[in-house]
C-alpha cells in the first residue's frame, strides 16, 4: 500500500507546528527506526516511516492534553495524505486513549517511540554521541531504571509483538539513528 504523504510537506507542517527542536529530533529518529522496522518487516518504508515522522506532531498544539494528543495528530495526518491505518497507529500510540492496537504497524510505532529516546538519552552522555554506542552498552542501560526513567521499559519491549527480540530491536534502532546522526545532533 503506497501512501500520498510527501514528505517535505509533513517536514513544513511539523516547522509550523512543533517549535521544539528536541521533539522534532525525537521525531526523525522515531522515522528511521520505523523505516528501518519496515525493512526488515517487509513493509511499506514509506508508510511506516512517515507514520514515525508524524506520530508527535500535535504535541505542542494539544499543550499536554493526553485526551487530545494523537487524535489531532490523526487528523493533521489525514490532511497531509496519510491513510486510515497511519492515522490508526498515531491515535493508538497514545495509551490514554485506550484505542487498541491492532496491525503491526500499530505496534511497531508504539514500542519504536520510547526507544529513540532512551537511545537519544544514551548517546547524549557520550562523548562519542551515537558513533560509540553500542547494543550491549544499550542493553545495560535498559535494564537501569533510573535511566531516562520517563521511559517505559514494558512498551519498548513489546518489539516481541511485532517479532523482534529486545536485543534485535535496540541493534536495529541504533543503526537507524546512526544513519541520521547529523540531523539529530548526536
Amino acid at each position: 500500500m503506497s501512501t500520498k504523504v510527501n514528505r517535505e510537506e509533513v517536514l513544513g507542517s511539523i516547522q509550523s507546528n512543533v517549535q521544539d527542536k528536541n521533539m522534532v529530533r525525537h521525531m526523525l529518529a522515531t522515522e528511521a527506526i520505523m523505516r528501518a522496522l519496515a525493512r526488515k518487516l517487509g513493509e511499506d518504508e514509506d508508510e511506516w516511516g512517515l507514520t514515525g515522522l508524524l506520530h508527535d506532531i500535535d504535541v505542542e498544539l494539544v499543550e499536554g492534553d493526553l485526551n487530545s494528543h494523537g487524535k489531532l495528530g490523526a487528523d493533521l495526518a489525514q490532511e497531509l495524505g496519510a491513510n486510515e491505518k497511519m492515522a490508526h497507529a498515531i491515535l493508538c500510540h497514545n495509551e490514554t486513549l485506550g484505542i487498541p492496537r491492532e496491525t503491526r504497524l500499530d505496534k511497531a510505532l508504539f514500542c519504536a517511540d520510547p526507544l529513540s529516546g532512551l537511545i537519544t538519552a544514551a548517546a547524549l552522555i557520550r562523548p562519542d554521541k551515537l558513533s560509540g554506542l553500542t547494543t550491549k552498552s544499550m542493553m545495560k542501560r535498559f535494564k537501569e531504571k533510573r535511566f531516562a526513567a520517563g521511559v517505559n521499559r514494558e512498551q519498548v519491549a513489546q518489539c516481541q509483538e511485532i517479532g523482534l527480540e529486545l536485543e534485535e530491536f535496540i541493534t536495529l534502532a541504533i543503526e537507524a539513528m546512526k544513519g541520521i546522526a547529523s540531523e539529530l545532533g548526536l
